[in-house]
């Protein structure tokens, strides 16, 4: 190889970094519109690329929905991670359930190939706990050790109920003040009187 030729090799390397960034947020976008039977031609147009593109790095339309899952859920367990180490811990989490109800939102675009039945989907159920449970323990724990958040709660129940009563039509709805949402979160908290009342 050429000192020109590998000159440009990073080059190529940011550009198709870009590319595929591009190809996962349209395609987030449309299955979120339309389900997760978009055009390809459709999702490379928004992008901004051609389709071969798209076919070259994600070869079956599965590669690109598992992508695209992977994707959003990777980024609500950032947020949970971040928010978990800048608020305490009640604070914590109604700020991110804001970040879950997006997830939720945009989770109803795979529902097709979720229940599918095709094997290829069969791991990312799992994966949606798997990833956020851990972080999200972490807040309950540190709430449960300071005493803002009451001992033995289970990251997995938590997660779960939040996910049912979230309206994915409506995911903003979990800034209301009047939302069940924000009754549940909030009843995980310790009243400060009960707080003082457990100190030894």
């Amino acid at each position: 190889m050429t000192a020109q030729q590998d000159a440009g090799t990073p080059r190529r390397r940011s550009d198709a970094e870009r590319n595929a960034v591009a190809v996962l947020e349209a395609a987030r976008e449309l299955f979120a519109e339309v389900g997760v039977d978009a055009p390809m031609r459709s999702i490379a147009a928004r992008a901004g690329v051609g389709v071969g593109t798209v076919y070259r790095r994600f070869p079956q339309r599965s590669d690109l929905i598992i992508a695209v899952f992977r994707r959003e859920l990777e980024a609500t367990a950032a947020d949970a991670e971040r928010l978990g180490d800048e608020l305490p811990p009640p604070e914590a989490l109604r700020a991110w359930t804001r970040s879950l109800a997006g997830f939720v939102a945009a989770k109803q675009g795979f529902g097709s190939a979720l229940h599918s039945g095709d094997t290829a989907y069969a791991a990312l159920p799992e994966q949606f706990l798997g990833l956020l449970a851990e972080p999200v323990q972490r807040i309950l724990d540190r709430g449960a050790s300071e005493g803002s958040l009451r001992p033995g709660l289970r990251a997995e129940d938590l997660i779960v109920a939040l996910s049912h009563l979230i309206d994915p039509e409506r995911p903003d709805e979990v800034a209301s003040e009047t939302s069940m949402i924000r009754a549940l979160v909030d009843g995980l908290a310790v009243l400060p009187r009960r707080r003082a009342s457990m100190a030894p």
